[in-house]
């Protein structure tokens, strides 16, 4: 006879682990910065270092002798780094990638608590921190390189702090600031393959559809919170595009153009800071999509997708608290 085993639960063990989920992000990230890379030179490289040195020196530092050590074995500071990079122009100074990196760490999750009740996605708290303190820098833009000047690196990266330094090579509009101001288009297979200005990480929309695709299989997001953001940026701008041509661009421009599958893949689909009812996941993708479809179109800014998952985090609480489900055997 076998001796009795007693243990406490809970008993059914799921392998996606945080650190697990986090990794495989992760590891989407960093394909996604071999991407950009490829486009936007080594300066994709530097760039998104400095953001990510922000954030994992900025969490080492504020947990390193809470019991147990740094937080920093999780793999979401780095993370939160690599992502925040990815929002970033190419040749933003290395010094305000690095602030990014600390706001996003520090004001986005530590002030908070740390892992898990952080109520903003903390990439994009850093992003909103450099929008609002750096306006000109993030949003001068860089087209791609060629193989002349993929290792060439603009002065303006190392520009000392509290100096943003010049540009010193060609600057360019994203398609998005080309469609909303200047009313020109961009070809769909530039925006497919990733020959456009923009942030580092949003212009090669093929490889981020494939990532989305292996991350679900992976499970590490709620499928519905990607599909419905997608489904509703595709109807509701199909929809005004009809009556509205020149306000409003096409559904297919305005799936491929700018952050909006970077953030479907990596951002929307946060689960801190999403809610975790399936009915709230469509309700919160439903918000999203038709913020960025409205901020686009009529917002002064040509993109709108930070702003949009920032407002709808703002709202999770309450969407949480309308979409959970009554407990077995309640009235």
């Amino acid at each position: 006879m076998s001796d009795l085993v007693l243990s406490h639960g809970p008993f059914v063990k799921d392998a996606a682990t945080t650190p697990n989920i986090m990794r495989d992000v992760l590891i989407a990230a960093l394909l996604v910065l071999g991407a950009a890379t490829f486009h936007f030179g080594l300066t994709a490289l530097a760039v998104t270092g400095a953001a990510t040195v922000g954030a994992v020196g900025t969490e080492w530092w504020f947990t390193r002798k809470r019991p147990g050590g740094a937080t920093t074995s999780d793999w979401s500071a780095a993370l939160t780094g690599v992502l925040l990079g990815l929002t970033l122009p190419p040749a933003l100074p290395l010094w305000m990638a690095f602030l990014g990196g600390v706001a996003a760490i520090g004001l986005g999750k530590l002030i908070f608590g740390g892992l898990g009740q952080n109520p903003f996605n903390p990439a994009l708290v850093g992003r909103a921190f450099l929008q609002a303190a750096f306006p000109t820098a993030i949003t001068t833009w860089t087209p791609p390189v060629d193989g002349s000047t993929w290792s060439t690196i603009p002065s303006s990266v190392f520009a000392a702090p509290l100096m943003h330094g010049e540009v010193d090579i060609m600057t360019s509009a994203t398609p998005l600031g080309l469609a909303k101001f200047q009313g020109e288009g961009t070809e769909l297979s530039n925006l497919f393959f990733g020959t456009t200005g923009g942030s580092l990480g949003e212009t090669n929309a093929l490889l981020l559809i494939l990532l989305g695709l292996w991350l679900a299989s992976r499970r590490a997001f709620d499928w519905r919170l990607p599909i419905s953001t997608l489904v509703t940026v595709a109807v509701l701008s199909g929809a005004l595009h009809l009556v509205l041509p020149d306000a409003v661009q096409p559904p297919s421009f305005m799936l491929l153009s700018g952050g909006l599958l970077l953030a479907a893949v990596f951002m929307v689909t946060d689960p801190v800071s999403t809610p975790t009812t399936a009915k709230g996941a469509w309700i919160f993708g439903i918000g999203v999509g038709a913020l960025v479809v409205l901020i686009r179109a009529w917002g002064g800014l040509p993109e709108g997708v930070m702003y949009a998952i920032l407002l709808m985090n703002a709202a999770t609480p309450h969407i949480e608290r309308y979409t959970q489900p009554r407990p077995f055997g309640g009235d």
